[in-house]
């Protein structure tokens, strides 16, 4: 096998998971990482390039596939690939392919799980089974007649069916998000920057509005919103005051981009009925965060370690999937999730 296959990997991910894919590229590859470049840095880079690698997103259109006269394969890393000119690379005998990403699939389905732990107010639900108070009565024995429905009096638990969700930050998570609620009836909204295709809003059963009718609707508010200086402290009391009474808020997008003072005295008035978050401006966690207090007097708040995308031992041997196309590709075996 020769080395030194020219391959293009652009992004708009931090130096930290940068240097992860990097150091899990094969031998054969010599990677160039280009981070969120404009058009005319890119087809400068792909002048000469064999393969091309983008993460999540990049729009990928006829210019750009007919700059690149030595390109075999596009990778993309993530099921959506609307932004790729599949007619203009089908023409240029390029191959793409997409490549499910394992921690988007894993936070999608942590989200699942806060959004089901809220309307099924869980938290406080353990806490109620773990107390086996006396408060509640006498205990008797069950059979079909005899049981203590509620016996905790546990108040609006809820479920998700005909719920209107809002996933903010759309991306590819929320894309995997909404792939997991369309069975289960939800009304699917989102807002971003960018409005998706029709048809991909179509198929993902999504409805766009603009802010002010997401956070009025919206039963719960799915935050996937990454970091950066323009979304600093993006969500804070303007925002939950905007939101629906008694709506609830997920959250496994930046930490930093939610006030999370705000966000307490949201629900501790009880204009919010709860909320559950994986990240937090400050991690590990600090023993002043105003949430804490809340989730410690039983109220309707969930919140976890920084664990939505799972345990992963190896980062480097997960991140190695991003490459298994392109030596599938050298060395002429199938590929995997191929569109074109």
């Amino acid at each position: 096998m020769k080395k030194n296959y020219k391959t293009i990997f652009t992004t708009e991910r931090g130096l930290r998971h940068q240097e992860v894919a990097l150091s899990a590229a094969p031998e054969p590859l010599s990677i160039t990482m280009l981070r969120q470049p404009d058009k005319e840095t890119l087809l400068a880079h792909l002048a000469e390039a064999e393969y091309l690698v983008s993460e999540r997103t990049g729009v990928i259109d006829a210019q750009i596939i007919q700059s690149a006269p030595n390109l075999k394969l596009i990778v993309r890393l993530g099921s959506l690939f609307y932004d790729i000119d599949l007619v203009a690379a089908k023409e240029a005998g390029i191959a793409v392919c997409y490549s499910p990403v394992k921690p988007v699939i894993r936070v999608a389905e942590y989200l699942v799980l806060q959004l089901l732990a809220l309307s099924k107010k869980v938290h406080s639900s353990e806490d109620a089974a773990l107390a086996a108070s006396t408060e509640w009565g006498e205990s008797k024995r069950t059979n079909e007649d005899t049981f203590a429905y509620n016996w905790s009096k546990q108040e609006n638990v809820g479920g998700l069916w005909k719920q209107t969700v809002g996933i903010l930050g759309f991306g590819e998570i929320g894309a995997e998000l909404a792939r997991r609620l369309q069975g289960w009836g939800c009304n699917l909204l989102y807002n971003k920057r960018r409005r998706l295709p029709e048809s991909v809003e179509i198929d993902l059963g999504l409805t766009y509005v603009d802010m002010d009718t997401f956070l009025t609707q919206s039963d719960y508010v799915a935050n996937l919103l990454p970091y950066f200086s323009n979304t600093d402290m993006l969500l804070k009391a303007e925002t939950f005051a905007k939101m629906k009474d008694g709506a609830c808020f997920v959250s496994c997008g930046s930490g930093s981009v939610i006030d999370e003072y705000a966000l307490a005295d949201a629900i501790k008035s009880g204009k919010l009925k709860g909320a559950a978050l994986d990240t937090f401006e400050w991690e590990p966690i600090k023993a002043d965060n105003p949430l804490i207090a809340l989730a410690k007097e039983k109220q309707n708040v969930l919140l976890t370690p920084h664990i939505a995308a799972g345990t992963i031992n190896n980062p480097q041997k997960e991140r190695a999937s991003n490459y298994t196309n392109i030596i599938h590709h050298i060395n002429g075996a199938p590929l995997e999730y191929r569109v074109v």
